[in-house]
Parts: structure tokens; sequence; C-alpha cells
């Protein structure tokens, strides 16, 4: 938790990250088993009365968050005390697991679903045995498993600033997070738009579906802008040209690499980023085609 605006950072600092993350998701989970998140919790289910007890209203969304991440198994223990962080969870073999929040949470309920979306998500990537190295990585791993799989937009929407005060919740920034859920948006076709109730937390997320749909605009997919397309057209003449080098060529900064023929009469060949789930993609290069990512079955249409 970060209180203070100067403490809070913007913008995408850690995309490279997110975007291993989500590779991540779809290679342990494959396509089939993320398909079947494509409800998120509803604001109903972590709404939180200020005449319900706090333990029992805890541990109400608590089993929300256990349900939305399909681990009917589960048990979550909570307790408060005061601390620096947010929240910790006690990561054991289970089938219980304690998880303890920030005092301030007894007065401050709306956001105690935001915190057990990530701590409950540590749980279910535990028991997946999917984790990055080193902690930094490991929460953005968590943060952008909750998002994307459905319990993450309460931590945007924990996101606020009113005149001295600001908080937000999670390791990502306010646009990352956007980013996350812009890419959950497109992948289920669920709008989380109406259910922020911070004004801050609507515009970042405005800013990373912007950011997101960037990644539909990368050449060599069809609907890449003109002056990126240029810039293809050039450094594909300069990989098929005589004096091409025995590697890969790089484009700038689009993601892209030309990787020379196999054999005599091969075509050149192109990888890319897939926008979806950020796994590389290879295809001829051959003029317009339709190219399925492997991993999150995305159709994608390709001028090469």
């Amino acid at each position: 938790m970060t209180t203070g605006g100067s403490g809070i950072a913007h913008g995408f600092p850690h995309l490279d990250t997110v975007r291993a993350a989500l590779t991540a998701l779809f290679r342990r989970l494959s396509h089939d088993t993320v398909s079947t998140f494509p409800t998120s919790v509803l604001p109903v289910d972590v709404a939180f009365d200020d005449t319900e007890d706090v333990h029992l209203g805890a541990q109400r969304i608590a089993h929300a968050m256990v349900r939305q991440l399909h681990l009917p198994d589960a048990r979550i223990v909570i307790t408060f005390r005061e601390m620096e962080h947010a929240a910790t969870v006690e990561l054991t073999a289970g089938p219980e697991y304690f998880v303890e929040l920030n005092d301030r949470f007894r007065r401050h309920r709306k956001d105690i679903g935001a915190a057990l979306a990530h701590e409950v998500t540590h749980v279910w990537l535990h028991r997946l045995d999917l984790s990055f190295p080193g902690t930094r990585d490991n929460e953005i791993l968590t943060d952008t498993a909750a998002t994307y799989l459905g319990a993450g937009w309460l931590l945007l929407d924990a996101y606020r600033e009113h005149g001295p005060f600001s908080q937000k919740l999670g390791y990502l920034t306010p646009e990352e997070f956007g980013y996350v859920l812009a890419k959950r948006a497109d992948f289920f076709d669920e709008d989380p738009a109406p259910w922020f109730t911070s004004p801050q937390a609507y515009d970042a997320y405005t800013a990373g579906r912007a950011r997101a749909r960037q990644d539909a605009r990368r050449p060599p997919l069809a609907g890449a802008g003109w002056a990126a397309r240029l810039r293809y057209a050039k450094d594909r003449r300069a990989a098929q040209g005589p004096h091409r080098t025995a590697g890969p060529a790089a484009g700038p900064g689009d993601g892209y690499a030309f990787e020379p023929a196999a054999g005599t009469g091969a075509p050149l060949r192109v990888s890319f980023p897939c926008p979806t789930c950020w796994q590389r993609i290879r295809v001829p290069v051959r003029g317009h085609l339709q190219a399925r990512c492997g991993l999150c079955k995305t159709l994608l249409d390709c001028d090469t």
C-alpha cells in the first residue's frame, strides 16, 4: 500500500514483466483453462456494509475470491494487525491459508476485496507452482494473474487521489493495471468500466487500454499504421537484399524480426509477438495471410 501522491509511480515501467506474466499464464494453464474465467468477480460479491461484522465480511469476500480463482478446497483464515504492508499470506501445503490484513482495513472496508484479490492469487499461484524469480517480478506476476483472471479490477479501483491523500494497492502502476484489464476485456469481451467507483481508476484504465490497443497496430499485423508499415517495408527489403546478415534482423522497436530462409527456395520468415499473450509467432513473408497463435488461439490478420 502506498500513501502520498509522490510515492505512486505511473506509466508502464514493468510492461516487459507484465507481458512475460501473460505468456506464463497461458503456457501453464493452456487456452482452454484460461477460457474458464470469462466472468470477473462482481461488485455485489465484494460489497461491504458498514453494519456487517468485519471478520465475517472479510471471510465472505475471501470465499468469493476462492470461487473466482477456482480453489474450492482452499480455506482462508483472516486476521487483522498493525503492519507496514497492506496484507500478507502464509503459503503452506494447505488447504488452510492464513492471511493478515492491515488493521486500517477495519475502517476502510471498501478495499478489503482488493487486498484479498492479491493474497488469494498468491495462494493460487503457489498451488499451481508458478512463480518468477525475485520478489519484484513475482509480485508483478501475482497482480497480472489476479487482474487477467477476473479478480484484480478491484486493485485498480483501490487507486484514489483526494487532495493530500492518495492510495494504491498492488505492485503494478495504475496504467499497467488498466493495460492488463484491457487485455482481459479483449479476450473475454467483458467491459469493466461500469464497475469503477474511483475516477482516477477509470482514467488509468483508459490510458492502459490505449496502450494495449497499440499492440494490435504493430507490423506485420494488418492493423499497423502507415508509418510503421513504411518502416517494416524498409526492413523487409533490407532482409531480402543481397547484403543481408546470416542472423535474424530486428525491427526498430516494434518487436518483429526477419529470419533467413531455412533452405534453398524457402521464403523469408518474420517473427513477432502475439498481441494477446505475447508468445512469438513465426510466419512466412508472402503478403496477406492469417495466423493463429498456437498458445492463446487468437486469429491474427497479417500483412507480411
